[in-house]
């Protein structure tokens, strides 16, 4: 990302890969490239792709390339922990979302509701179509999305003014929404126009940051891994299938390890909470709700035993 404006390549910089459609003057027109907790490709296709591409030659068709007004060179090294990285290193995209919490860090002006970006269409009650990313799969009952009208098959046109071709698109306009308020629709039934806002609800930014590369600089560091335990692992263990349950592996923490943590030890909880999550949820966990240096019990299971590690949380290692 060394020496890239930032004000002009401007999209989710924890995704894996990413797409941007613009012309000679730096005009975008779309966006492709998508993830979520479940899986880095699960709303990624190459008929997709095409579509979004197809969507973006069309609007470049109908207008007559004009210079983008000059847009403020923004750029990653301006950012004070980008000084600390080596010279000629590279730095990746999530480092971008890295070094802007450390910055609203240290003004006092970092949110928890800072981590909560590009939400998914799922967020306001969509899914839509992979290989066509703005027509509409499914509706969820009592969604926003169902309130203002919107039905499967429809078809997907503007988001607060911002053309949809991809499930980026949409969010894209979402990330921009307000945090309370509408949004406003445009879209299409059979061929017919129409427009409609959408109410946001309370909290509706929420969802799974698990995979976020940029979330493992925030709060307290987590000082055991793992894998998850299968069904069939957790049911003679007396837990449930979504219960947490995640084996530490060979690598024992410093800090795991001075407490007491083994390897193998099955890490089902911290502080007795009865915990419903993988065990990256609840490396998020840790992080969200506890502080550097604060001590917590981590309940772990050794040899049909239960017992409580209690240990002082380390800080997630900086750049």
């Amino acid at each position: 990302m060394r020496g890239v404006n930032l004000n002009v390549f401007d999209f989710d910089y924890d995704l894996e890969w990413a797409a941007l459609f613009m012309n000679a003057c730096e005009k975008i027109y779309g966006r492709y490239g998508s993830r979520d907790a479940d899986s880095a490709n699960g709303r990624l296709s190459l008929a997709g792709f095409r579509y979004a591409m197809e969507q973006a030659l069309a609007a470049h068709g109908r207008e007559t390339p004009q210079p983008e007004p000059r847009t403020p060179q923004r750029t990653v090294e301006q950012f004070a922990a980008a000084r600390r990285v080596k010279d000629h290193a590279c730095i990746h995209c999530h480092q971008v979302l890295d070094f802007e919490h450390e910055r609203l860090s240290q003004l006092g002006q970092w949110r928890r509701e800072d981590l909560w970006l590009y939400p998914l269409p799922e967020n306001i009650g969509l899914t839509l179509d992979i290989d066509q990313g703005n027509r509409i799969l499914r509706v969820d009952a009592d969604s926003a999305a169902a309130a203002s009208g919107l039905r499967a098959g429809d078809v997907l046109r503007q988001v607060n003014r911002q053309p949809v071709a991809s499930i980026a698109d949409l969010q894209y306009a979402l990330q921009r929404a307000p945090a309370k308020g509408q949004i406003e629709l445009a879209w299409e039934r059979d061929g017919k126009a129409h427009a409609t806002p959408l109410m946001l609800r309370d909290d509706w930014r929420v969802s799974d940051i698990s995979w976020r590369a940029s979330v493992r600089k925030i709060g307290a560091s987590p000082p055991v891994y793992g894998e998850d335990l299968t069904l069939a692992e957790k049911k003679p263990l007396g837990l449930s299938a979504k219960h947490l349950a995640f084996r530490q592996s060979p690598f024992v923490s410093k800090a795991a390890r001075q407490a007491g943590i083994q390897q193998n030890d099955i890490i089902v909880g911290v502080d007795d909470k009865d915990l419903q999550m993988t065990a990256s949820q609840f490396a998020v966990y840790v992080r969200l709700n506890y502080q550097t240096g604060e001590r917590a019990k981590f309940n772990v299971l050794r040899d049909g035993r239960r017992l409580g590690v209690t240990l002082k949380l380390p800080a997630s290692p900086a750049y």
